[in-house]
């Protein structure tokens, strides 16, 4: 039998209890609501994120191979949870800023370059909540691939931005969709909350 050992595979699917899901749907439930502010625990933890397509490809590679081994599947690179949140704002046209320091560090809005998501300068967004921190937090996740690369010429071709727009769109194409069903008043599942 082959192990596979995957590192934090995200795609639009994701569920809601996984953070970059959970950052990605604060915008659209923000944008419904702008008195919401996305709480978060430790925004310093490094992750090791790639997309859940390079990884499915790896575990059919896997499997594929003539022995049973051991692998680790990852894209050998980490980004905090801060960057996360930042770069998926940025994706959205809306530039953060960061100010204070442990729990009392905060999130505001500096620029916003979209008329589409056009958002008060200076709103706060995200807070430090201590509820959120986990008791046996890891600070460091990261993988080594090494190994998928040289026996089997693996390796993850979506970088983080891209990962971040394949998220964000499937949310926004969902919040569309809500918003015209709920303009028409049809009733709708909410999805963002």
């Amino acid at each position: 039998a082959s192990n596979g050992i995957l590192f934090n595979h995200e795609s639009p699917q994701r569920g809601e209890t996984f953070v970059t899901k959970k950052v990605i749907s604060f915008f659209c439930s923000f944008l419904k609501n702008k008195n919401q502010k996305l709480f978060l625990g430790n925004i310093y933890a490094k992750r090791d994120w790639g997309h859940a397509k390079d990884y499915v490809q790896m575990m059919w590679m896997i499997l594929q191979h003539n022995n049973p081994e051991d692998w680790v599947i990852a894209t050998g690179t980490t980004t905090t949870i801060r960057d996360f949140v930042k770069l998926a704002f940025e994706y959205v046209g809306i530039e953060l800023e960061f100010k204070g320091s442990g729990l009392k560090e905060k999130a505001y809005v500096k620029k916003c370059k979209s008329n589409k998501y056009n958002l008060n300068i200076g709103k706060e967004v995200l807070s430090i909540d201590p509820r959120f921190f986990r008791p046996t937090e890891v600070d460091l996740l990261i993988g080594d691939a090494s190994k998928a690369k040289n026996k089997l010429g693996w390796e993850p071709k979506i970088q983080l931005n891209d990962l971040i727009e394949d998220m964000m769109q499937s949310d926004l194409k969902l919040f569309q969709k809500d918003k015209y069903l709920k303009d028409g008043n049809y009733d709708t599942l909410n999805q963002f909350e």
